[in-house]
């Protein structure tokens, strides 16, 4: 059926599928969540500090 090379072949493929699939499964449920509820947080600091400077300066 598989010569020994291809074996080897088919079980690099495989290998590297299986690594791009949980790859995949951290970045969409782990570093993607945590990068934007960054970013929100971040950005939701900054109109807080423009606010409250824009009512200091009145």
């Amino acid at each position: 059926m598989f010569e020994f090379d291809q074996y080897l072949g088919f079980l690099a493929f495989l290998t590297i599928l299986t690594i791009g699939f949980w790859l995949m499964i951290f970045l969409l449920t782990f570093v993607v969540p945590y990068w934007l509820g960054g970013a929100l947080l971040e950005r939701f600091q900054e109109i807080k500090a423009e606010k409250k400077a824009k009512r200091e300066a009145l």
